[in-house]
């Protein structure tokens, strides 16, 4: 059972982060096309958004691997 949770708890947290990261570079792409002079200030709050949600797999595969 705890194999279950785990491989369901890895698969929903990859599936969050995948969506999440294509919203956040889809957003950034679109709004250097409207505005190309703040390209250097939304690449870096881009990549600090993608830390960010990239973190929840990591932390997902830490609890996974605690509840095996």
């Amino acid at each position: 059972m705890g194999a279950l949770a785990a491989g369901i708890a890895i698969g929903l947290a990859a599936l969050g982060a995948g969506v999440g990261n294509g919203l956040i570079v889809g957003r950034t792409v679109e709004g250097i096309a409207r505005q190309p002079e703040l390209r250097g200030t939304l690449t870096g709050t881009m990549f600090i958004g993608v830390a960010l949600v990239e973190a929840v797999p990591i932390i997902a595969a830490v609890i996974a691997f605690m509840v095996m």
